[in-house]
């Protein structure tokens, strides 16, 4: 009997690798805190989830001859998977970015990570432990 691990690991492989895209939003514009008139992004996880989700054709693969190429889920340069966060209270410089709030979800993304990495490392062993026939 074959083991089919699309089924086996769910949604979190992609999961993890959305998660690594929002981080790296997050931090950008943690380390543009001080830039003026930079524009707080995010990346909407449960949108971009639910269009992976949605079709059941496999998402397109980027040409990665060259070094800087990335292949995934999340389209590289994020043009439709980035939005851009409506400021509580902007600065006059026109700076979006509030430190709180990208902190915030900085963590609790990182909390989400974790998770999806713990729940695929259980079922990795659980996988393996039926293979071995433990």
């Amino acid at each position: 009997m074959a083991i089919s691990f699309d089924a086996a690991l769910g949604i979190h492989p992609q999961a993890l690798l959305v998660r690594t895209k929002r981080a790296e939003v997050l931090a950008n514009n943690i380390a543009n805190a001080d830039t003026p008139n930079y524009k707080a992004r995010d990346i909407d996880f449960r949108a971009v989830l639910a269009a992976q989700n949605a079709s059941d054709v496999a998402p397109v693969k980027l040409d990665v001859r060259r070094n800087g190429h990335q292949s995934g889920l999340v389209n590289p340069d994020l043009a439709a998977e980035l939005l851009y966060r409506n400021p509580t209270q902007p600065s006059v410089d026109g700076n979006t970015v509030d430190m709180q709030r990208e902190q915030a979800e900085y963590a609790q993304n990182a909390m989400a990570f974790q998770a999806s990495f713990i729940f695929l490392n259980r079922k990795f062993s659980g996988l393996l432990s039926a293979i071995k026939g433990e």
